[in-house]
């Protein structure tokens, strides 16, 4: 019998509650759970099966999952739409679930957020030239995943 552990196999009720434990201790996606299952090298039928139970136990759900990400991404790393979108998209969230998710965050908090960054990044650009130093202001909001109408819009009520 070979000792390595990454040749372990696991029955159904086994690949299960490790899978509970990990959608247990923070909200997963569907594809995660995928994933994990297949480097458990879980076969299809068990992996259906395993997926269905965890979603009716309601340890797999994607739309707490999508608006969990977006709630977190957003209050924590300070990230746009743009680029929550982009990350929930690369989970295979639908369109319809995302936009769900969006309406954890409000709008006057997205603009504030925005311009809480804007504030901060100012004084770390180091860039004599006023129209350069805006253009590194817009390039970074942008990077963050802010809308483009919108960075201009909070710039604009800023003093550069």
């Amino acid at each position: 019998m070979n000792s390595d552990p990454s040749e372990k196999s696991y029955t159904i009720q086994e690949a299960t509650i490790k899978l509970i434990q990990y959608c247990a201790y923070r909200d997963r996606s569907q594809k995660e759970v995928q994933e994990k299952l297949k480097e458990m090298r879980m076969i299809p039928e068990a992996c259906e099966q395993i997926t269905i139970q965890l979603m009716r136990e309601n340890f797999l759900n994607e739309e707490r999952f999508a608006r969990s990400f977006v709630r977190g991404r957003f209050r924590i790393k300070k990230w746009g739409r743009i680029k929550i979108k982009q990350e929930l998209k690369k989970r295979e969230i639908s369109e319809p679930l995302i936009k769900i998710a969006f309406s954890e965050i409000e709008l006057s908090e997205y603009y504030s957020t925005l311009n809480e960054l804007a504030e901060k990044k100012i004084p770390l650009i180091k860039e004599s030239n006023p129209y350069k130093k805006k253009q590194k202001l817009v390039s970074f909001l942008h990077q963050k995943g802010y809308e483009f109408p919108i960075i201009l819009e909070v710039i604009a009520q800023l003093k550069l």
